[in-house]
């Protein structure tokens, strides 16, 4: 299922201009919210990695890991295609915050996953996804619309 054509979006995913790590958030979230990312990654098959101050370590349960954020850095790496990266970084139980690598994101293919993650994270959680481009929280560009239950320029959503 295509959300959106690459044709439509692919400026927005020019890393000289938007910067490499376009910031995604799920807004007004809970420590029950990030379980739910947790579990969808690993019920997804999807190859991950979690690590604490750059060290692998087994995906401990959501609490546990937002209880680090104050004295380390927890990381969840997760793979949903082998060439598509998408990083999570639990550092507040308000938002469910990660990144996505743009050079990895080139052409209808990978936007097809990314969209599809983006579909899926949206639709476990019943909330909006956003992306904005890095830095800009406040420059939404795209995101998962709850009401559609698809991905859609922002421009659509409002």
């Amino acid at each position: 299922m295509t959300d959106l054509l690459w044709e439509e979006v692919k400026d927005l995913f020019d890393a000289e201009a938007n910067g490499v790590l376009p910031d995604v958030c799920v807004p007004n979230t809970s420590i029950e919210d990030w379980q739910a990312v947790f579990d969808l990654v690993r019920s997804k098959g999807w190859r991950y990695e979690y690590s604490v101050d750059g060290v692998a370590l087994r995906l401990p349960a959501a609490e546990l890991t937002l209880a680090l954020r104050d004295e380390a850095s927890p990381r969840l790496n997760v793979w949903p295609h082998p060439d598509v990266l998408v990083i999570f970084r639990p550092y507040a139980e308000e938002t469910v915050d990660f990144d996505v690598d743009l050079r990895h994101l080139q052409g209808q293919e990978r936007w097809d996953v990314l969209c599809g993650f983006l579909r899926a994270v949206g639709r476990r959680l019943g909330k909006p996804v956003v992306m904005t481009p890095e830095g800009e929280p406040e420059r939404p560009v795209l995101g998962f619309d709850v009401t559609t239950g698809r991905v859609a320029l922002m421009a659509e959503l409002r």
